[in-house]
């Protein structure tokens, strides 16, 4: 049971309209007058405590300890108790120029977070989002030499030690990359003052619990479904259990294996425009600085690739309907989204279902008819675009699937696919590490029927410093893409194409990780610098400096200037020519 200093009611005044505190201010969607009355009450030391939803109780604080959420007749407990969600501050790391060396990926669509939120409305939480990424506010908190620099540790966003760590009821906190555990801890540190509860997910949580325990956490949710979600925040708040514990790891050790079946994304609660309006990102392509807004569209993979993490975290293949994706995206059009980030782990998987080919067909033609444009953050498996469906038989059909590739990729200038990113990850030598690969025509066929379908921006992703990796092997993959792009343009003469060349990291809890530490490869556990950007790892053949060099190097493939970003390390010093008024917060708060 949770114990906190609560509150001695003074009087009670029914309101026209709820108010409730978020992030120590007071907002209201009632009328003017009751904002001046609150107003001139918080002025004089008085705090509101929720009673009924429309009831309030003007109280002042006292130092008497009694137990959360009893039934005190010295209090008015409150119906729904609220939780603040945590974005992260970004994680930046600067050169003595300013220069940025990893993504601060800031101003994105928050696509977990419009998840989250709206599940636990659903399940009685008063959730509102605290958002401290795309404030302008840097402080440096450390420092790591690499590749002969010393890079200043610094995090972007809103500052840590302004937030009340008393301002909700329980706090929840997802970190899903390695590269912001070092940020995130120092948030959990700084809430874990206020005595509230604090759950921690997502990725990087899932893989290695005990940092995010050891910083102050209460508990570790370990499942990206949603299941758990209900459970623990009743168990940490000392609600009545509606369900078992299941997916979580407390600090004190005990655990509870998931016993739930995970969600599939048609049991998630649909935002409301509000929850869908904050969070909305901006991203700037061909139409302009868009407001994107966000759907995940199914979770799970089929693939196991060693490199990532989506196949450990136990959910299966799991897919929304396309009668839920297009209730979900019509929200984000009334939120004022212009574009929609699909953040699936691996939307083509339906291909491998019956009727799921349909399914992509029916969600895809109902965003154009809406309006709106689709973009693939995490990618396409090119191989699931063939008359096979990417199945891995040696009779498997590789030919393009026209009417397929048309209606994930085309674009007519209004709708349709404004940027398309290519998860081409090593289309040439060292493509036996990757199962859903192509060979190499018939990948270089693929990509030409992408660019067949108008699409104006391609982010074609590679990934080297795989072990056997050296000077020959990369000058020859140089070569080899540098010769498709000139066939794209002769195909699309107005096509921008940018590389995006990552190295290895050793992603918690992948088989990569585990190889790259025993092989002796990994040079560096700051896991600021686990961002894709900075390399961390020898090859056989090759130092971690000379895999940068390749890396920067093969960035640099492209056509038409930089203007358009994806989670490309455009805002990093990866790319010369790149520009960011992310460095410029950093260095206006750090110098």
């Amino acid at each position: 049971m949770a114990i906190r200093p609560y509150i001695n009611i003074l009087s009670i005044k029914l309101l026209p309209e709820c108010f409730a505190p978020t992030n120590a201010l007071w907002f209201t969607r009632g009328e003017n007058c009751c904002k001046d009355w609150i107003a001139n009450s918080t002025a004089k030391g008085i705090a509101i405590a929720m009673a009924h939803p429309r009831r309030f109780a003007i109280a002042q604080k006292c130092p008497t300890l009694i137990p959360h959420f009893t039934g005190s007749k010295t209090m008015v407990a409150k119906k729904y108790p609220t939780i603040g969600l945590i974005e992260p501050p970004a994680t930046g790391l600067y050169d003595a120029e300013g220069k940025n060396w990893t993504s601060l990926y800031r101003n994105r669509s928050l696509i977990s977070k419009q998840v989250l939120i709206p599940d636990l409305q659903a399940g009685g939480f008063d959730a509102r989002l605290v958002n401290l990424r795309d404030d302008s506010y840097s402080e440096e908190f450390g420092q790591v030499f690499w590749k002969g620099m010393n890079l200043r540790k610094t995090y972007v966003g809103g500052k840590i030690s302004a937030l009340d760590p008393e301002a909700f009821d329980a706090w929840g906190v997802t970190v899903n990359f390695s590269q912001d555990r070092q940020v995130t801890c120092m948030v959990i540190e700084h809430l874990a003052k206020g005595g509230r509860p604090i759950v921690v997910g997502g990725s990087d949580a899932l893989a290695e619990p005990h940092h995010y325990l050891k910083a102050g956490a209460t508990v570790v949710v370990q499942d990206k479904s949603g299941a758990a979600n209900w459970a623990i925040f009743d168990y940490v708040l000392g609600r009545p259990p509606r369900e078992e514990l299941t997916g979580v790891i407390f600090a004190d050790g005990k655990q509870y294996p998931r016993k739930t079946k995970a969600k599939s994304p048609d049991e998630w609660a649909l935002p409301s425009v509000e929850v869908a309006r904050d969070c909305l990102g901006t991203l700037p392509n061909v139409q302009g600085l868009a407001p994107v807004g966000s759907l995940v569209a199914d979770i799970g993979c089929d693939r196991t690739c060693d490199f990532c993490m989506t196949p450990t975290y136990g959910t299966g293949f799991r897919r929304m309907s396309p009668e839920t994706a297009l209730k979900w995206l019509e929200i984000q059009k009334q939120a004022g989204a212009r574009s929609i980030n699909i953040g699936s782990d691996q939307f083509l998987a339906r291909v491998l279902f019956p009727g799921g080919r349909e399914e992509i067909l029916e969600i895809t033609n109902g965003a154009r008819d809406m309006g709106i444009t689709l973009m693939w953050p995490n990618g396409l498996e090119l191989r699931k675009t063939t008359l096979g469906a990417g199945r891995n038989y040696d009779s498997t059909d590789l030919r393009p699937d026209e009417e397929l590739i048309s209606a994930l990729f085309a674009w007519d200038g209004k709708v349709g696919c404004p940027l398309a990113y290519i998860p081409a990850e090593r289309p040439v030598f060292g493509r036996e590490a990757y199962k859903k690969l192509l060979p190499w025509q018939e990948h270089c066929d693929l990509m030409k029927a992408v660019v067949r379908t108008g699409v104006p921006v391609v982010t074609y992703g590679i990934i080297i410093g795989l072990p056997d990796d050296d000077h020959e092997d990369l000058l020859r993959l140089e070569e080899a893409i540098a010769d498709l792009v000139d066939e794209l343009v002769e195909i699309n003469p107005q096509l921008e194409f940018q590389t995006s060349c990552y190295s290895i990291i050793p992603l918690p809890g992948t088989p990569q990780s585990y190889n790259l530490r025993k092989s002796g490869m990994l040079q560096f556990e700051d896991t600021c610098l686990w961002g894709v950007w900075t390399t961390t790892s020898n090859t056989n053949h090759l130092t971690y400096a000379e895999v940068s060099d390749w890396q920067i190097r093969l960035s640099n493939i492209r056509r038409a200037p930089a203007e358009f970003t994806n989670y490309n390390g455009e805002y990093s010093a990866m790319v010369s020519t790149a520009s960011s008024k992310d460095s410029q917060i950093a260095l206006a708060n750090l110098n």
